[in-house]
């Protein structure tokens, strides 16, 4: 699975919205917006944020492993 659907399914099964994601890695909704559609990636302190909030590992959220 791609971050981009990672992403999505993490966001999803948590409840929260694009823009509660945005405020967490300070970027606006149209970035995660982005993020979901696979036209642009975060920087890797975003990943390490987004793993932090999600409880996963960087690795996970970007596909390394299952």
């Amino acid at each position: 699975m791609e971050f981009k659907q990672r992403l999505k399914e993490l966001r999803t099964e948590k409840g929260v919205t694009q823009i509660q994601i945005a405020k967490i890695v300070n970027m606006s909704k149209m970035a995660i917006s982005h993020w979901e559609k696979g036209n642009s990636e975060p920087s890797i302190e975003q990943l390490k944020i987004l793993a932090n909030y999600f409880d996963v590992t960087v690795d996970y959220l970007i596909g390394f492993n299952e």
